[in-house]
């Protein structure tokens, strides 16, 4: 629309205008708008297409684009976060407002600590009093679509589910060619989900938008189930461990948790939803959710099949676009945690080899280290494990000889440890596995032994 402009502190209205599937193209678009201005399309690209859509499954594939409709458009209220929200054409019942309020408020903590914003009060979806019909059931393959990023947590799964002779299919969203490749070294099938947002998105940016981080996991997972009702499969599977549920303790303000939407709480909300709302026989799961970061990366450190491959480093993704030749900054949060995580398990040569430098002898990231133990600092806005799992791994390496005369394990024994209590940096505790999962039981049946072990 000419003649309207973004204008944050004008605006008074985010609208969800409509949603529709192409089964020729395999292309769906997601229309949302502020006001009366200029529609903005999101696009999701299916590979494989024509696809055929009939009946229960057509009306599943509805459903679960009307979920991923309303999870994605959290990218684009955050622009400017009015407090009239509009669904346009079908209502939507009191438990999807309930979930939608909950994924925007909480997935938007973070966004909003760091922008001064108090969203309790302005996060609300309009609802009809009806509820919605009851989900279809549809009999689909028993086939797993898992979510891959790239790092060690979603390689654990992919091959705890190979060992466990699952079929399943190594999916991921945009155009990481590290992603690819990584995706590409496991030799089993690959799905590549084109996802492009609305280009008026990043001229908002430039006009005064409001930005920050957004709950991308509970859009990816959306996105997931989706394909998995188009393409064919039962269950989608993300690799978020247990420490994904603790955010960061800020004072003054509580708790912030930058990776909510990996979190326990979103993970029961959705696939309850998902199986009420979308397809009853459509399961969405963590398979590392027993675990602590620590047990991941013992299971990680068990082959060194993708040692030349992996990486956790976020400012690879956000800044470099195509593989880079070195795969691990060094300085971020990322960097160091997975550094402090893998050591206690991984011979030291094998570990620098990974890193090209030992991280842990290096007096100029100890602030980055500080932040990770929650010492002076508290635990980074970042997909990182707990405060006690840092302090218990650091206490660990203390204790070998090939670590403890580093520069920074020789300052946590020396300055840190003696005003921690012993009994909170025993590593085993940390490897025990919880109760709390949504595993299909017959899965977890075959799992349990080696993920404990």
């Amino acid at each position: 629309m000419t003649g309207w402009t973004f204008s944050r502190d004008a605006i008074r209205a985010f609208r969800f205008v409509r949603n529709d599937f192409d089964a020729n193209t395999g292309v769906a678009r997601l229309v949302y708008a502020f006001d009366d201005g200029p529609e903005l399309v999101e696009t999701i690209t299916l590979p494989g297409a024509p696809f055929r859509l009939e009946g229960a499954r057509a009306d599943a594939a509805r459903r679960a684009l009307r979920l991923l409709h309303l999870l994605a458009g959290v990218s684009y209220y955050k622009a400017a976060v009015p407090a009239d929200i509009r669904i346009e054409g079908e209502p939507i019942d009191q438990a999807t407002a309930s979930m939608l309020e909950s994924f925007y408020l909480n997935g938007l903590g973070e966004f909003a600590y760091r922008n001064g914003l108090h969203l309790h009060e302005r996060i609300r979806f309009p609802h009809d009093a009806r509820p919605s019909a009851a989900a279809p059931a549809l009999g689909l393959p028993e086939h797993a679509l898992v979510a891959i990023g790239g790092g060690k947590d979603s390689l654990v799964s992919i091959e705890a589910l190979r060992n466990a002779g699952v079929e399943q299919t190594v999916t991921w969203i945009g155009g990481s060619q590290l992603i690819r490749a990584c995706a590409e070294r496991t030799g089993l099938p690959t799905l590549n989900i084109g996802r492009a947002l609305a280009p008026e998105l990043f001229e908002f940016n430039r006009q005064g938008a409001l930005n920050g981080h957004i709950p991308v996991t509970g859009v990816n997972s959306a996105i997931m189930l989706f394909a998995a009702i188009v393409l064919g499969a039962n269950q989608v599977v993300f690799s978020n461990e247990r420490s994904a549920s603790y955010g960061s303790l800020i004072p003054g303000t509580g708790e912030v948790n930058h990776q909510w939407s990996k979190g326990w709480a979103w993970e029961q909300a959705l696939a309850d939803f998902v199986h009420s709302h979308v397809a009853s026989g459509l399961h969405y799961y963590s398979l590392l959710r027993p675990m602590s970061e620590l047990a991941v990366a013992r299971q990680f450190a068990k082959t060194d099949r993708y040692d030349a491959h992996f990486s956790s480093c976020n400012r690879n993704f956000h800044l470099l676009g195509e593989r880079p030749a070195n795969r691990w900054c060094g300085v971020c949060p990322k960097c160091h945690f997975v550094f402090l995580a893998l050591a206690p398990f991984m011979p030291k040569p094998r570990l620098v080899g990974i890193f090209g430098r030992n991280l842990l002898d290096d007096p100029q990231q100890t602030a980055g280290y500080d932040a990770l133990l929650e010492y002076q600092d508290h635990k980074p806005f970042e997909c990182v494990g707990e405060g006690r799992e840092s302090r218990a791994a650091m206490a660990a390496l203390a204790a070998r000889p090939e670590w403890r005369e580093d520069a920074l394990v020789e300052r946590f024994a020396r300055e840190i440890r003696p005003q921690l209590d012993v009994h909170e940096l025993d590593i085993a505790s940390l490897m025990v596995l919880d109760d709390e999962h949504r595993i299909p039981a017959s899965l977890w049946d075959r799992l349990r032994a080696n993920f404990a072990s």
